[in-house]
């Protein structure tokens, strides 16, 4: 149970398994150990990761995490299907992505990219205000 609780509480919390594994004072690789289940912490380091995750140490390592807590973490977060990119770079954007992020005719998006991470779409409006609002002191 406490494999499954680390790695809930981590993802509820957005902490990557290197971020936890700083904060307790262990390896990423530690952590990720503690939440495929193939070993556990010691009693002392449990005692920090429940600190840092926010709850009891009876509940990290007894009580099952709410099944709502896993639901948190999926929260706004949607797989659509795959695309097919045409020989122009084009992409058709599924209806349903279309319909849940109000994306019609002649919007337009920008295309954020990171090679680690892939490509992002971002409403090219939003984009514009929020850097608007930086460019100004967040006002």
């Amino acid at each position: 149970m406490i494999h499954e609780n680390i790695s809930i509480l981590r993802k509820k919390r957005k902490l990557t398994q290197e971020a936890l594994g700083e904060s307790v004072g262990v390896s990423r690789q530690t952590v990720a150990k503690w939440e495929s289940g193939e070993s556990t912490p010691d009693l002392e380091t449990a005692g920090r990761l429940a600190s840092v995750l926010d709850v009891t140490l009876d509940d990290l390592t007894n009580t099952p995490m709410p099944p709502d807590t896993q639901a948190d973490i999926l929260r706004g977060k949607y797989a659509f299907g795959l695309v097919t990119v045409g020989d122009k770079g084009q992409i058709v954007i599924p209806v349903r992505a279309r319909r849940v992020f109000h994306i019609n005719p002649g919007d337009q998006l920008l295309v954020l990219g990171d090679e680690d991470r892939g490509l992002a779409l971002v409403d090219a409006k939003f984009f514009l205000e929020m850097a608007e609002g930086i460019k100004h002191g967040g006002k």
